[in-house]
């Protein structure tokens, strides 16, 4: 007896607005859940696994606007949401903590979370 399945497609897009150069000043985005709305962005990390080549594609996207604060904030919260994405599909919770450690560390070196002493040159924090 066969099932009949309902598959739903769903569509993201970007627009990258280059200027001659080729270096993007505007990022528009809209997805087909989002009614169509488009939204702009300053930057934009996209990573795509290929199994069959066992690597990940990525492309990495930011407008010349965007400044070191905005992209160190960014990473910061990047890489917390990498580990609890990892933490969900894994639950390797040991590795998870290590890539908040780091974020945090990340965080405090970069100025965008105050001094915690856990980090201090010395190691005694």
């Amino acid at each position: 007896m066969s099932q009949n399945k309902t598959t739903k497609k769903e569509k993201f897009t970007i627009d990258v607005l280059m200027d001659e150069n080729l270096i993007p000043e505007e990022l528009e985005w809209h997805s087909s859940q989002g009614g169509g709305q488009e939204e702009k962005a300053s930057a934009a990390l996209i990573y795509l696994w290929d199994a069959k080549k066992n690597e990940t594609f990525s492309l990495d996207l930011w407008t010349k606007k965007m400044s070191v604060e905005e992209m160190n904030k960014m990473m910061f919260q990047t890489i917390m949401t990498l580990a609890n994405s990892y933490e969900k599909a894994t639950s390797e919770d040991q590795m998870a903590n290590a890539m908040r450690d780091f974020a945090e560390f990340f965080g405090e070196k970069t100025e965008i979370l105050p001094k915690s002493g856990k980090f201090d040159d010395n190691g005694k924090g």
